[in-house]
């Protein structure tokens, strides 16, 4: 009896552990590697587009095409056929609730099915397929790049010619000066192979030739437009000679794709739309040279970004790749017709670029990367995305990524910001000129409202080749976002006291999924504060180059971020390349309510088995004088001394052991601690950048390591002294700052 029921306890654990199996490769969408594509949509998450992307990861077997079926709630599914592991339906799918899932073709190897949801808040995008696009774009009159209201100046109405006659004047004098301003190219002037590690000297020469082609390609384009505005004979010569200087240069020299790929794809952009704004107006020797050119370039982009059956298709996280993908795209649609592989580049490249346009946000928007590296994104999306707009009649601003994008930037860099937030160049003053012009290209209340307040114009050059008038003027109604966002697939929040008034308090918190990946810090838990535009609580240090000694040793480190360390600066773990998604940060929790926003992170695995513990609550109290709580709760194995780092733009005044006042430019916050055994000690940390002041210290919180740790710390804005009580009844805390409560659970 026993061997009986011993051969059944065996069974079922052997069918148990079928069954387990089965589950797993069923699900095999989801891959544990964090580099690689995450499936979507998901989780019966509203879509904010219709019809959604789908991504999933490939199946190991590596199959040659995919099903994927889509089902509406209650009715008949229809399913698909595609060669790679996205899919974008061609059409708007009914609203209603969805589940959808896929198997490699020929095979029941089904995935889990995932579920998802559309309502009237998802905005129409279509995207046709490739071959309705290329008819289309064929069918376009050359110049294809610019729209139709871009005529000969000789034709404008004197209210056009009012308007724009500065910005054609501006113009004109920077072509004219440029003549003989820009140095004369050639590959000569590069001499330093670049290989690994980058040194400082290759990391200036990659520098210099970024700045001299963009200041070319710029001439160029520059020259050729107004060429065919004005028609003066000067802007035709300047537009050929410097179209020829870049066409000059070797494509497998300094400039080649393996030696810089900014380079290669902007010399590829910008001679493809010279060719475009002179049609009718090359001779045939020189049109060809520079096609040549583009072709040897763009083939060399298309073969890297087309290795592995498209690479960014399975690993996604690749900032300069995805950056060509879009470079790609517009190349191969300017190059339609005129070079045979173009075909070839834009089926490739356009509905893939279209499915999935970033990877560092989610549908909803964001730029995980920190918002100077978004300012750097809509800077070359705007001159992207028009002519590509005008070229295949899709509106890639209408994308509701789009929109989610700039109300992300409207966000953390609200009007009258001095600096950016989080991760590299966050340090560094925002350009107004650049989401000016992103957002005038929306019909958009939120759009307009930023636009406004950010005043001024856009650059020159863009401005010159926009439809006219700009989409943003048909927006009547002005309206300023809500006064706290959270964007879930990034992981940050925004606090303002009122978003619509220059003299608001900001508050951003930061807990990222992208943990310090790429162009992100070891700041997981991070907190920033500015007041009336003013920072007061700042990241430390400048973004000398990306990898240097400074960057790894300091500025990418959590001891240079108002976040949590030990021990003297020990924090989270930043090295590796997968490992540094793995070790991240996670939003727990969110409310944003009238009298009060609530954010807590969770920013443990962030610090690599270092902690057990580390996470933290804000609470921005609007009817507490505008004051905001900060709770930390860090616990570990062995015992630590904590540190609640604080970085200020001015040096800081220690009021009393357990309180320190920053005050700048007429803005002050005051930093109590609430815990009598967590005193405040300045610590001096690696030089700022010249002319540039900084301040460090932390509140310090000894840990016996056998108990949970924890910060309580009050940031007053506007140091208006709020009376402040904590209560304890039976195991429920309260802490009262100005009249109003919270519950410490």
């Amino acid at each position: 009896m026993k061997s009986q029921l011993r051969g059944l306890v065996q069974a079922l654990a052997l069918a148990s552990l079928c069954v387990l199996s089965l589950n797993a490769h069923a699900d095999w969408a989801q891959a544990t590697d964090p580099l690689i594509v995450q499936p979507g949509p998901a989780g019966g998450a509203i879509q904010a587009q219709n019809p959604p992307g789908f991504t999933w990861a490939r199946h190991p077997t590596g199959p040659a095409s995919y099903d994927i079926e889509i089902t509406p709630a209650g009715g008949t599914p229809t399913v698909a056929v595609v060669e790679r592991n996205w899919y974008l339906p061609t059409k708007a799918l009914p609203l209603g609730n969805y589940t959808w899932r896929v198997r490699p073709s020929g095979s029941n190897d089904w995935t889990t099915a995932r579920s998802f949801s559309l309502t009237t808040r998802s905005t129409v995008f279509e995207v046709p397929d490739n071959a309705t696009l290329r008819s289309r774009i064929a069918a376009k009159a050359r110049p294809r790049a610019l729209p139709p209201s871009f005529t000969l100046y000789s034709t404008w109405s004197a209210s056009k010619k009012a308007e724009l006659d500065p910005y054609v004047s501006r113009m004109t004098n920077e072509i004219k000066l440029q003549i003989n301003a820009l140095p004369v190219l050639n590959d000569a002037r590069w001499p330093i192979t670049i290989a690994t590690p980058l040194t400082a000297a290759m990391a200036s020469q990659q520098t210099d030739i970024r700045q001299r082609i963009n200041e070319a390609s710029r001439q160029l384009e520059a020259a050729a437009v107004m060429w065919r505005m004005k028609r003066d004979p000067l802007f035709l010569t300047e537009a050929l000679r410097k179209g020829d200087q870049l066409a000059a240069l070797d494509p497998k020299g300094p400039t080649s794709y393996v030696n810089q790929d900014q380079a290669t794809r902007q010399i590829s952009v910008s001679l493809i739309k010279a060719i475009d704004s002179l049609a009718g107006d090359l001779d045939a020797t020189r049109k060809a040279k520079w096609l040549e050119t583009v072709r040897v370039r763009t083939e060399e982009i298309y073969r890297n970004l087309a290795g592995d059956n498209g690479r960014l298709d399975q690993y996604p996280f690749d900032s300069h790749g995805n950056t060509s993908l879009v470079f790609l795209v517009l190349i191969s649609s300017l190059s339609l017709g005129d070079i045979p592989e173009a075909q070839k580049w834009f089926d490739f490249s356009f509905r893939a670029y279209a499915n999935a346009p970033s990877p560092w946000a989610g549908p909803e928007g964001g730029f995980a990367n920190g918002t100077a590296y978004a300012e750097y994104a809509a800077g070359y999306l705007v001159q992207l995305w028009d002519p590509l707009t005008q070229a295949t009649g899709v509106n890639f601003y209408a994308k509701p990524w789009a929109l989610g994008f700039l109300d992300f930037a409207t966000q953390f860099t609200p009007p009258g910001s001095k600096i950016h937030a989080f991760g590299d160049g966050s340090e560094t003053k925002p350009d107004t000129r650049v989401f000016h012009a992103f957002g005038s290209r929306m019909v958009s209340p939120r759009a307009a409202w930023y636009v406004s307040k950010l005043g001024g114009t856009e650059d020159t050059l863009s401005l010159l080749q926009a439809p006219y008038p700009m989409p943003v003027a048909d927006t009547k109604t002005l309206s300023p976002p809500s006064s706290s966002a959270y964007y879930p697939s990034i992981g940050w929040v925004s606090m303002h006291s009122d978003i619509g008034l220059s003299s608001r308090s900001s508050l951003y918190f930061k807990s990222s999924p992208y943990g310090s990946f790429n162009h992100s810090h070891g700041d997981q838990n991070g907190l920033l504060l500015s007041v009336a535009g003013q920072p007061l609580l700042v990241k430390a240090g400048w973004y000398d180059w990306y990898g240097s000694p400074y960057w790894t040793d300091w500025y990418h480190q959590t001891r240079s971020q108002n976040a949590i360390t030990f021990d003297g600066g020990k924090g989270q773990l930043v090295t590796g390349y997968r490992e540094q998604l793995q070790r991240n940060g996670k939003i727990i929790g969110f409310a944003a309510q009238p009298s009060y926003d609530f954010a807590e992170g969770d920013a443990t695995a962030a610090y690599g088995g270092q902690l057990t513990m580390a996470k933290r609550q804000v609470w921005h109290l609007r009817n507490a004088s505008n004051a905001i709580l900060v709770r930390d709760r860090l616990s570990a194995t062995v015992p630590h001394t904590y540190e609640f780092n604080l970085h200020a733009p001015v040096a800081m005044t220690i009021e009393n052991p357990n309180a320190v006042k920053i005050a700048v430019n007429g803005q002050s916050v005051c930093v109590r601690s609430l815990n009598a055994n967590a005193p405040f000690s300045q610590w001096i940390g690696p030089g700022a950048k010249p002319n540039v002041v900084e301040d460090h210290g932390a509140f310090y919180l000894a840990n016996d390591g056998k108990s949970v740790a924890e910060f309580l710390v009050l940031l007053d804005v506007g140091c208006k002294r709020p009376e402040v009580q904590v209560a304890t009844s039976g195991t429920v805390r309260t802490v009262t700052v100005a009249g109003q409560s919270v519950t410490l659970n």
